[in-house]
């Protein structure tokens, strides 16, 4: 009993003397505003300021440098700021402005299997600290605008494409990581670079590193948008009316009757009846919104301690879609996802270890249909997509009987239309065909571990990784049959009114979930290395690195796994910062080549020198910064050999020809499909790049460069042109022709990054301008054309070839004066073609080579961003552009015959009354072979310069959030995709057959805890 007294007592005494306590604590807390200063007398923005035994209590400068902070007196505060010595002051009244000194603090770059200072970087590497980008500019896709701040990376690096995509060093999508979760971009170009990642690296790399945990109190970041996306442009097709007249003018053209009277054209332009008469616009607002919504909801939490570090982000999207009627206003796309890094030590100094792991969840919903595809094919008059019930005559007893056992009455006011042609149509498949959803989980895991080995031998190290990444993904669906109707109309009443109904299949559902699609694949990835430094005296360094590497990812359906398996070598040596010398070997394994030609080896060497380190240039006022890069190397790869055992022969009897004996009895030939060749092996990738590093004027100006040039030889093909032709019969269908390493091809080309940075009075400018060109040749090519002007050797990789048009025929006298067409029957009004050879025919013996199409991109790319910082207003800017390509207007909205659906093009079509003037060939019912074919009548320019992004960000003054659990509050709006500049904009930013291209706003908040 006495102990609870003294309890009651004890708290008595607590609760008295407790708010005294608090006051005199309270007293002893102090306002403190400052500025912290930096190099060169400049304010220091984002400085960071910690009570070193309370880490509680902590603020950051604001763009100005100014800070304020409410801490106790006399205690220790420490200022440290990215770049600067760390500071620890007194807490005092006085403490008014804080000094800092800089140190030589440079970024950590990852490159193949190891991380280096950003001054040491050789041998054609870029990279680009999205953290840093992000700040001033959302994104939605983790490489989305990169090509204006990379050189020699537009969609592909330097016009290879298929580079092979790295996270956290596992062949991963780069979709599957968001711009929010990465730390840094690494863009592995050179030879030398790549060498280590053996055979699927000849393309290049795209190193994804994702973000880490950090020593130091835990952190919050929260981000939210808003935005909506709107359609840029629809494909514009003629009305019922429109479309009836031009249909006529095809038949007349075609010596026919014309099909529609002047009274039902009438009827179909009047609009007097549009259920009678149908006009359906496919892309008017009766269906399609004018924007969607999308959301984004995103949180981070960092931190960690001497011990282990972390890092975590969670993150929700949601999308909808600009279908807006019946089952199509619940079309959405959702993405949830979970990302988790920490490393941690278990033995401090001598063995730690990280773990990643990733959770994906993806789910779609859309319609049993594909809309668009049915948009740009399905003509406006052939049915009425809803037969309204008011319309239907009183006293109709069948058709009323037809109302009332219908399982879809669409807003209790319409039938579903359709003719007996037309018994699925896009409009009843969405209000009662059912809906369909996809689903996709991925789960990715990395671990890896690290360990000390200088108790062994100084400056040895030990490193391994071990990844696990599975994906599956199905489709599921409801799939409703549905009845339509075809109206029978009458006027005898003075008005339009339905006497009749006509109705094609059932209502059902069936209740059946149906499953398809289903697929998985999955990814093993390992690599061990052990690695070794060792630095002799002040200029004297050396590394060197021995690795094993390799991954397998195998996907349903398929037989073989995909592999890519190599050991690696590399030494380097640097000589006080001024002279680099670097060299690599893999040595690759492919199982795609027989026994004894599966293994190869790929040698590289790297140099730099910094002249600027040099007596000569060291002082220079006007150059800061100069280093001269140099690489070479061969590797060896099967990046493009699509299939394996290409080296066996093949006998079989699929196709095979029949033949019978005697007595009747039927056989099937086993024929030879492909010889064989034991020697087949890889593709030999040859490289020399040099390239350039520079800063001038303090930084004023920086520039990276380099050129590069390649060969690629021994690409295989099975080539008739080697072999006798009796090593090939056309019946029974048979070769022995076999696999071989011939064809060779060149790039060529050059990459800049080019920088400026200025301050104007309060406005912080910077500018880059990145761009890249090159050129491409079939150098080697196993061919044989009667024309010399055919051959593809010597000319572009991505050569679009056709013929070269003359205008159209004029009349018959000019069909019989000029040489003999030969892709059907011609008449005045069809493309007139160039005969090259002059054989008098116009055949595909007549096809030149007519320009670049680009498919790995433009031969000129270029990118621009613009930063403009005054106080806590940031404004930034970003364009893309290309140049020297070409582009064919050959899909269905350019090519029209026969019964497609018309487009306006048709209204500049070639008629006798418009032949002056007409820019489209005649229109005709039948096939135009002769017409749509690949010339350069249907050639464009490709040529355009893209405004891709705009974002105007603003960070509330921190002053805000004193003492507050909020650290940093900033809003930003933006918009994506707002402009094309081109002489042929409508095209480009017009899609035929698929969802419309869309522009981005966009409206977010961040905030810091």
């Amino acid at each position: 009993m006495k102990y609870i007294q003294l309890k009651i007592v004890l708290c008595f005494v607590l609760i008295t003397f407790c708010p005294l306590l608090l006051t005199a604590q309270e007293n002893n807390l102090i306002d403190i505003e400052g500025v912290v200063i930096g190099a060169m007398g400049k304010p220091l923005q984002e400085a960071l300021l910690v009570i070193e035994n309370d880490r509680n209590i902590s603020t950051t400068t604001d763009s100005d440098g100014k800070f304020f902070i409410t801490a106790p007196k006399n205690t220790d505060l420490v200022v440290s700021a990215i770049g600067y010595q760390q500071k620890v002051v007194k807490v005092s009244s006085e403490l008014n402005q804080i000094n800092l000194n800089s140190v030589d603090v440079q970024s950590q770059v990852q490159v193949a299997f190891q991380k280096v200072k950003e001054n040491d970087l050789i041998g054609g590497v870029s990279f680009v600290n999205l953290q840093e980008i992000m700040e001033k500019n959302y994104t939605t896709y983790s490489l989305e605008g990169l090509q204006a701040f990379v050189g020699g990376y537009n969609g592909n690096i330097w016009g290879s494409g298929g580079a092979l995509v790295l996270v956290d060093g596992v062949p991963r999508n780069a979709n599957t990581v968001l711009p929010t979760e990465i730390d840094q971009v690494t863009f592995l170009k050179g030879v030398s670079a790549v060498t280590l990642y053996g055979s699927r690296a000849a393309k290049g790399v795209i190193y994804i590193t994702t973000k880490k945990g950090e020593n130091k109190k835990q952190e919050i970041k929260v981000r939210v948008d808003a935005g909506i996306l709107t359609p840029k442009r629809f494909p514009k097709y003629l009305g019922s009316a429109e479309y009836m007249n031009f249909y006529n003018q095809a038949r007349q053209n075609d010596g026919l009757e014309d099909l529609y009277s002047y009274e039902t054209i009438y009827n179909y332009a009047s609009g007097e009846s549009p259920y009678r008469y149908a006009d359906v616009d496919y892309y008017s607002k009766d269906y399609v919104s004018d924007f969607y919504s999308r959301y984004d909801a995103n949180m981070e939490i960092t931190g960690g301690s001497d011990v282990a570090r972390y890092y975590t982000t969670v993150n929700f999207s949601t999308s909808g879609d600009l279908l807006d009627f019946g089952e199509a206003t619940n079309n959405k796309t959702e993405r949830f996802n979970v990302r988790g890094n920490i490393d941690f030590d278990i033995i401090k100094d001598v063995l730690s270890a990280n773990i990643g792991a990733n959770a994906i969840y993806y789910n779609g919903r859309g319609v049993n249909t594909n809309y668009w595809s049915n948009a740009s094919t399905l003509r406006p008059y052939r049915f009425t997509p809803l037969i309204p019930l008011d319309l239907i005559e009183e006293g109709d007893i069948a058709s009323q009987t037809l109302i009332n056992n219908s399982n879809y009455i669409i807003n209790g006011k319409y039938l579903l239309g359709g003719t007996q042609l037309d018994q699925t149509n896009p409009f009843a498949a969405i209000y009662a065909g059912g809906y369909n959803t996809y689903t996709n989980r991925q789960f990715q895991f990395n671990t890896g571990i690290n360990a000390n080995l200088s108790g062994v031998l100084e400056g040895l190290s030990f490193k391994s990784m071990f990844g696990v990444d599975y994906e599956t993904s199905y489709n599921q669906s409801y799939n409703n049959n549905y009845a339509v109707y075809e109206a029978q109309w009458n006027t005898y009443a003075g008005f339009d009114q339905i006497t009749g109904l006509t109705k094609y299949g059932e209502d059902s559902k069936s209740g059946v979930q149906n499953i398809s699609n289903s697929a998985y694949n999955q990814t093993i990835s390992f690599s061990g290395q052990f690695d070794y430094a060792k630095k002799f005296d002040e200029k004297n360094k050396i590394n060197a690195t021995l690795l094993a590497n390799g991954y397998q990812q195998s996907y349903s359906e398929v037989y073989h796994r995909v592999s890519n398996a190599n050991l690696g070598l590399q030494f380097g040596y640097n000589y006080a910062d001024k002279f680099y010398a670097d060299f690599k070997e893999a040595i690759v394994h492919s199982a795609k080549f027989a026994k004894g030609e599966r293994n190869a080896t790929s040698p590289s060497v790297a140099f730099g020198w910094r002249p600027s380190e040099e007596n000569f240039m060291k002082n220079s006022k006007a150059v800061d910064n100069l280093k001269l890069t140099f690489s070479a190397g061969i590797l060896h790869s099967d990046l493009d050999i699509n299939d394996y055992y290409l080296y066996e022969s093949i006998y079989t009897q699929t196709d095979g020809a029949w033949y019978s004996w005697r007595d009747g009895a039927l056989n099937r030939t086993t024929d030879s499909r492909r010889g064989e060749n034991l020697d087949l092996t890889f593709v030999k990738k040859e490289e020399l790049n040099f390239g350039i590093e520079a800063s001038f004027f303090d930084k004023l100006i920086t520039l990276n460069s380099s050129f590069f040039t390649s060969k690629l030889s021994g690409n295989v093909i099975q080539a008739s042109i080697l072999y006798p032709n009796y090593f090939t019969t056309g019946w029974p269908n048979s070769s022995f022709i076999p696999n071989v390493n011939y064809n060779d091809d060149k790039r060529i080309g050059f990459d800049f990054d080019l920088r400026f940075n200025k301050k104007f009075g309060e406005v912080d400018f910077a500018l880059g301008l990145t761009g890249m060109y090159y050129d491409t040749k079939a150098s080697k090519r196993a061919e044989m054309y009667e024309d010399e002007y055919q051959y593809r050797e010597g000319k572009p990789l991505d050569g679009i070839w056709g013929l070269q048009n003359q205008g159209f025929f004029v009349d018959e006298a000019d069909i019989a004066d000029s040489p003999t067409h030969t892709f059907g029957q011609v008449k005045p009004g069809d493309i007139k073609y160039k005969d090259q050879n002059g054989d008098g025919l116009v055949n595909t013996q007549d096809e030149v080579f007519l320009g670049k199409a680009g498919w790995s991109g433009a031969p000129f790319t270029f990118g621009v961003n613009l930063t403009a910082k005054w106080k806590n207003l940031t404004f930034f800017a970003l364009a893309t552009g290309q140049l020297g390509a070409y582009s064919m207007k050959n899909n269905s909205y350019f090519w029209i015959d026969g019964d497609d659906k018309y487009s306006i093009e048709v209204r500049n079509s070639w008629t006798e009354e418009t032949k002056d003037i007409a820019s489209y060939p005649r229109l005709t019912t039948f096939n135009s072979d002769n017409n749509y074919r690949s010339s350069d009548f249907w050639m464009y320019s490709s040529d355009r310069i893209d405004l891709s992004k705009v974002q105007i960000s603003y960070d509330f003054p921190k002053k805000m959030f004193q003492n507050s659990f909020v650290s940093k509050v900033g809003l930003y709006i933006s918009g994506a995709n707002l402009l094309t500049i081109s002489r042929y904009r409508d095209i480009m930013e017009m899609n035929v057959g698929g969802s419309p291209q869309t522009r981005f706003y966009n409206l977010g908040i961040k905030a810091l805890f």
